[in-house]
């Protein structure tokens, strides 16, 4: 038998519901309300991080892209928002619902093939432990969600092809899930390539199908080109150059993504697999496209190890698909085990995630004396839950209230209730401020720039007629605000934005321009030489 006939073959009753295979019904329903009431919780008591924090002033400030990444994330901010307010479980209740929704996706998909199996894929998914624990909103939140349901909507399509049905509209639907993914995050790239795959090797006859989801997916395309037409080319540049600077390739990069996806699949999962690595063959026949989705995109993201490190998130996308695969291959005591095992993983990490949840500041700062890497971090830890008593110490009326950094200054405005920005060069991620902030606007103001680092004076001296460093104490952490007296919009624009320009805004002369905020600002065109 050729490998591709494992994944061609049609799957047989009795390989599908095997050893007398009962679907966990009770088990399904006890770990999706307990997980959801423990996502629920998270979602409430930790304070928003960096990077969620950004995103809420992405839904402030609602555009149909944005500096790093698609808009989905935002839009989806911003529908939580109308419906239920600014509190942090109310910005991060798309990812306390996103296991649900996964799992919905994966039964509509692979219960017409086996009921059985899909429900223990289900039931093993929601048993993961990272299922529990990411209570966070991310660009990855709508991809994940889009992404199973894209796979799920031509599943369907190529049971309904193989049973006689018309499959087009199932194709359709596929097709638009993917641009919905595409405007969530990039990544979903990766799946598109996934199904080029499938196509090719398993389903050439039915090659119009692959078109018609690629011309279904172009809409969300297209409004991704036509905001990066109109500003500046940011979102491309900064995904395909920008983040890539220094990137260097690395052995240990793949050793770490190996040990990473280990992790996900969790110990019980690799071992039941390699002691039934003989079931590998006959529980996967039938499954190509399964395959094709689960490995395609994490085989490509190992090969990019080589190139730079693969963050645990990168491959959420496509986790779901893997448990889908394991389900399909246990037999039915192996199953049972799988749970067992999954559910004793499960409660090791949330006696830990628990511990730290109810921890109090005051034990960390404790803990610093003695934990270099808590010492560390203590400043960020502080940052994100002392934010709104920073603020009070820092501001005064009359003074406008900066930071040094994109993800302290979302932090800091979203404890102030009003958008502070960014002073000085910043980083190359999260440039939204670029787009939004005239800084034009601040000409002769006073202003105080927060930093859980000492800032340098000689850093912003060219920009004002006088600076100083204040200094504050925050549970047992030490931040600052450099305070600048008469802001001189002129000086920053020869000083900092000139220099922004050169390194951030410097796209091909070929590529056209239909309107950038930055360039306007800065030298009054679209474009400006660097």
């Amino acid at each position: 038998m050729s490998f591709l006939s494992v994944f061609t073959a049609p799957v047989s009753s009795s390989s599908a519901g095997a050893n007398r295979l009962t679907m966990p019904t009770r088990w399904l329903w006890v770990v999706a309300l307990a997980s959801l009431a423990w996502r629920g919780w998270m979602a409430a008591v930790m304070p928003l991080t960096g990077d969620e924090a950004l995103f809420y002033w992405w839904a402030r400030f609602l555009d149909y892209g944005y500096y790093d990444h698609p808009p989905m994330v935002a839009w989806w901010i911003a529908a939580m928002r109308a419906v239920l307010g600014d509190a942090e479980w109310a910005i991060r209740m798309p990812a306390v619902l996103l296991p649900l929704g996964v799992g919905w996706a994966l039964w509509w998909a692979w219960s017409p093939v086996s009921r059985e199996r899909a429900a223990w894929a289900i039931l093993l998914y929601w048993l993961a432990p990272i299922n529990w624990l990411n209570a966070l909103i991310a660009t990855d939140t709508p991809l994940i969600l889009w992404a199973a349901w894209s796979t799920a909507a031509l599943v369907r399509a190529e049971q309904a092809a193989d049973r006689g049905r018309s499959p087009w509209g199932l194709y359709a639907l596929s097709g638009v899930f993917m641009g919905l993914a595409f405007l969530s995050k990039y990544f979903a790239v990766l799946l598109g390539m996934a199904f080029v795959v499938y196509f090719a090797l398993f389903a050439r006859a039915r090659w119009r199908a692959l078109v018609l989801i690629v011309l279904c997916a172009l809409p969300s395309v297209a409004v991704n080109v036509l905001w990066n037409l109109q500003h500046c080319w940011t979102n491309i540049m900064f995904n395909l150059f920008n983040r890539n600077e220094g990137s260097e390739g690395s052995l240990a990069n793949v050793a770490v993504y190996a040990v990473m996806m280990a992790y996900l699949i969790s110990p019980v999962l690799l071992w039941l697999g390699w002691r039934h690595r003989s079931a590998w063959r006959a529980g996967l026949k039938g499954q190509a496209l399964l395959a094709c989705a689960a490995l395609v995109p994490l085989t490509l993201f190992g090969l990019l190890a080589f190139k730079k490190e693969i963050g645990l998130h990168w491959v959420m996308g496509f986790y779901p698909f893997l448990f889908v695969m394991w389900a399909w291959v246990l037999p039915a005591p192996a199953l049972r085990t799988a749970a067992r095992g999954l559910g004793v993983f499960l409660v090791l990490h949330l006696l830990v995630a628990g511990g730290a949840a109810l921890s109090d500041l005051s034990q960390w700062q404790d803990m610093k004396q003695h934990v270099r890497v808590v010492d560390k971090n203590y400043h960020r830890f502080v940052e994100a839950a002392r934010a709104q008593d920073m603020v009070k110490q820092v501001q005064v009326p009359g003074v406008v209230l900066a930071s040094n950094a994109y993800s302290a200054a979302s932090i800091f405005g979203y404890a102030a209730g009003h958008h502070v920005p960014v002073l000085g060069l910043g980083g190359k991620h999260a440039r939204q401020d670029d787009l939004i902030v005239d800084y034009a606007a601040l000409e002769g103001q006073t202003i105080r720039v927060m930093a859980t680092r000492k800032l340098s004076l000689d850093d912003y001296r060219g920009f004002f007629d006088s600076v100083r460093l204040l200094t504050f104490q925050q549970d047992g952490a030490t931040f600052y605000a450099l305070e600048g007296v008469n802001f001189s919009y002129t000086a920053y624009r020869e000083q900092v934005m000139a220099e922004v320009n050169r390194r951030y805004y410097a796209f091909p002369s070929w590529l056209p321009v239909w309107g950038c905020s930055f360039c306007q600002r800065y030298c009054g065109a679209d474009r400006c030489t660097p």
